[in-house]
């Protein structure tokens, strides 16, 4: 009789964990990018050639009515984990996720204007999207996303910052933090083809003192608004930081682009954007920059150029950079 409750019990476990891993799906995906990289005749380059591989295991399924999903992506070459992210979808209720990261909140709106291909100040020395990638950061974000009345919010928190530990986990270096990012599109005012968002955030950085006055947290905010029209884009956004940490630069950034569809398969593009700096203990200086950009696809595969130019890069006179990248992707 012990051996038959055993067999029972064995096979009845065995079913339980085939209808776990049937309810469960999994999946890859993954590109290939192939670049040939040109700076400025003042850089060493070395090889201008390069290669990165991405891929991303996903899987799903259902607890209780809800839908559990994981993500892990790993970048260049199988160096590690990049990110990964944990969600629960509650459906009219809304998801939420741990972010570590993928992208959560206000770093998810931080350039909107409209690009064939990399944004204008990818690849050039110490730049980015005006340095506008969220308050709460990117690592051990607790990120909530809901959609209502034709809007869609996009919070996201963390408590503490630091050095990550070998769990993933940061240490409590700094203090909380936290941002949000709410987008729209022009169904809703009636103006089709219109899209467009704002954000703010804000992270706890002690009483600090700058040039401009004096600071108990940092805080960052943008609003852009895109509009396409027929093959053609344009867009426009303002974002700023105000840097709470002492000696540290406040950043206002004003940016615009268009692009164009060619055909079907080929896109151009056209941007610039401005970056006003208050420093604390130097010259403001605005950092000008703009790019060009072309795509062709073809089913998979993708091939795109683009060439980014600054002049007085991060605020700093005279210090301009320049970047020409040939790039070819293949998607699986």
């Amino acid at each position: 009789m012990d051996n038959l409750k055993k067999v029972g019990l064995t096979a009845l476990a065995g079913s339980l964990a085939a209808v776990s891993a049937n309810a469960a799906e999994m999946s890859v995906s993954g590109a290939t990018l192939l670049t040939y990289t040109s700076e400025d005749e003042s850089e060493v380059t070395g090889n201008p050639l390069g290669m990165k591989t991405n891929l991303s295991f996903t899987a799903s399924g259902d607890v209780n009515g809800y839908t559990v999903s994981y993500m892990q992506a790993s970048q260049d070459q199988f160096a590690g984990m990049s990110s990964a992210r944990l969600s629960v979808d509650m459906g009219d209720m809304g998801t939420i996720a741990f972010d570590q990261g993928s992208g959560s909140g206000l770093g998810t709106i931080d350039d909107k204007t409209p690009t064939a291909a990399e944004e204008i100040w990818d690849g050039l020395d110490g730049t980015t999207a005006g340095g506008l990638v969220g308050a709460a950061g990117s690592s051990g974000v607790i990120n909530y996303v809901t959609t209502f009345g034709g809007l869609t919010f996009n919070g996201a928190a963390r408590k503490g910052s630091g050095a990550k530990s070998s769990d993933g986990s940061s240490s409590g270096a700094g203090g909380s933090a936290w941002d949000f990012a709410l987008t729209g599109s022009g169904d809703m005012l009636g103006v089709d083809g219109l899209s467009w968002g704002t954000g703010y955030g804000e992270a706890d950085a002690g009483e600090q003192t700058n040039a401009a006055g004096s600071y108990s947290s940092d805080s960052h905010w943008t609003i852009f608004a895109n509009y396409a029209m027929g093959p053609a884009t344009v867009g426009y956004q303002v974002s700023g930081i105000q840097a709470g940490a002492n000696g540290t630069a406040g950043e206002n950034t004003t940016a615009w682009g268009i692009a164009f569809n060619v055909s079907d398969n080929m896109s151009v593009s056209y941007g610039e954007r401005e970056v006003e700096y208050d420093k604390a203990s130097a010259t403001n200086v605005t950092e000008e920059g703009e790019g060009i950009a072309v795509s062709y696809t073809m089913g998979s595969m993708k091939i795109a150029g683009n060439r980014n130019e600054v002049k007085n890069n991060a605020g700093t006179t005279a210090s301009d950079d320049s970047m020409t990248e040939i790039a070819l992707s293949f998607a699986f």
